[in-house]
């Protein structure tokens, strides 16, 4: 019985393009009492890896957390496979603002010992003693309220880029650091004021209401299903919008913009900016923010010295990594000391956001006209610095400008010199060819490839 990927994120996403058909990107989570976690997970697998439904999972004796894609045309079996469990019952499920046929690539459901690490050992907490739901409207109508105080309970590098209007942003990593921070800077608040509290999808605030409730907070509320549902309800029932910014997610997209403004700067050059960006030394893999020009001028680096080191034979860069732990388990993200511009939540936001607004929404429709896309990213070839592309459309040709963009990869524009077509050098591309040439920075798995025209050359 088949309880693990088969296929490699490559070969998924081939088969994901093969296939043809739209896919959703969604989360979800549930508080229940779940007697044996490795028997639920098996179960889920089983049943979800049969509707080719992907993502990353985590159960627990305290319940699920979910983020997944899922084939559309799959929608109303895979919710029939969570009506099997009666706390599942009824469940909302966030779908993304924007959506990616390739946000996960494979189905990973892991067992831990909580869905969300609170660091609590209070057998007394009843983490379903949960807050009061609000849903948009409402959520807005109480931060006019002055005795409305109202707490992100995300991550630093997930608030500097994106959150409510007058919310205290705790400077944390993980969430069970902000829990101890929040109730000491508030417990003279527990009788007379609102307790306001939000997070991507809701999870972690549920889990902060019932917290808080536990410690003796009388008005403790939370903003149902998070910033994603509250994104989609804002534009279903045209609502104002009191989120400012991004909003951070989890996948490879590493962001939805939920509005024009631009509230936090890049790391390395202080630049108003608000994308994210993996360093491109594997060795590293520090999440940051970065403009296009750091990005371009760093090659995707968050150091002169991660640099120097992509440029390193690629034995070389093995050998000087053999041994070391690599990613967050090092670096803490976006707070590396070569980082300058790492505080990017103390600015102003509404100084910085009116300073930059205009500018930022300019930028990206002089995108839209200009590009076309053509193909996506297959593979790179670290050894020999050669990306692989798959045409989907239109041709193109030698001397063709393109650009090459991606979550992590950013967003590069060159001129094509040279290129091998079908494993033959050749001076054009058409649909359906698959097409190598030399770059010096690495592509990842389905970067667009789009052929531009400045409005110059129009």
């Amino acid at each position: 019985m088949q309880l693990y990927n088969t296929l490699s994120a490559e070969e998924r996403a081939q088969l994901i393009d093969e296939a043809g058909k739209e896919r959703l990107t969604l989360s979800f989570y549930a508080y229940a009492k779940i007697e044996d976690p490795k028997k639920f997970r098996d179960d889920l697998f089983i049943a979800w890896n049969a509707l080719d439904a992907l993502g990353r999972i985590y159960v627990a004796h305290e319940g699920i957390n979910a983020q997944m894609s899922i084939p559309a045309d799959q929608f109303e079996a895979f919710r029939d496979t969570l009506e099997e469990y009666d706390f599942m019952k009824g469940i909302r499920l966030n779908v993304a603002v924007e959506q990616d046929n390739h946000s996960f690539l494979k189905l990973t459901i892991k067992v831990r010992h909580k869905i969300v690490a609170d660091g609590l050992n209070d057998e007394t907490f009843d983490v379903t003693n949960k807050g009061v739901h609000l849903k948009a409207q409402e959520f807005n109508n109480m931060l006019d309220d002055p005795n409305t105080i109202v707490v992100d309970f995300r991550n630093h590098y997930e608030s500097e880029v994106g959150h409510f209007e007058g919310a205290i942003t705790p400077d944390v990593e993980n969430f069970r650091e902000s829990l101890p921070i929040i109730n000491e800077q508030l417990q003279d608040f527990k009788e007379d004021k609102n307790l306001l509290m939000y997070c991507t999808g809701g999870i972690r605030c549920e889990k902060a209401s019932a917290y808080f409730k536990h410690q003796g907070f009388k008005n403790v509320f939370q903003l149902e299903g998070g910033i994603i549902e509250y994104t989609r309800q804002i534009k279903e029932e045209n609502i104002k919008s009191k989120f400012i910014g991004k909003n951070f997610v989890f996948d490879h997209r590493l962001g939805e913009r939920i509005t024009d403004d631009i509230i936090s700067q890049c790391h390395q050059c202080g630049k108003p900016c608000d994308n994210h960006t993996n360093c491109s030394n594997d060795a590293c893999h520090l999440l940051f923010i970065q403009c296009d020009e750091c990005k371009a001028a760093m090659e995707n680096c968050c150091s002169t010295e991660c640099l120097e080191t992509i440029h390193l034979p690629w034995e070389e860069q093995v050998k000087l990594r053999k041994g070391l732990q690599v990613g967050n388990k090092v670096f803490r993200k976006g707070k590396s000391e070569a980082l300058k511009f790492k505080n990017s939540g103390d600015l102003s936001t509404q100084a910085l956001a009116k300073a930059t607004k205009t500018e930022s929404k300019d930028i990206r429709q002089k995108i839209r006209v200009k590009k076309t896309l053509i193909g996506r990213a297959e593979h790179y070839y670290s050894k020999s610095k050669i990306a692989q592309f798959l045409i989907e459309s239109k041709e193109l040709s030698v001397g063709d400008k393109v650009l090459i963009s991606g979550p992590t990869t950013g967003e590069w524009e060159m001129t094509i010199t040279e290129i091998y077509v079908n494993g033959a050098p050749n001076e054009t591309a058409k649909q359906g060819d698959q097409i190598t040439f030399e770059l010096p920075f690495r592509v990842r798995l389905s970067d667009k490839l789009y052929k531009i025209q400045h409005p110059e050359n129009a």
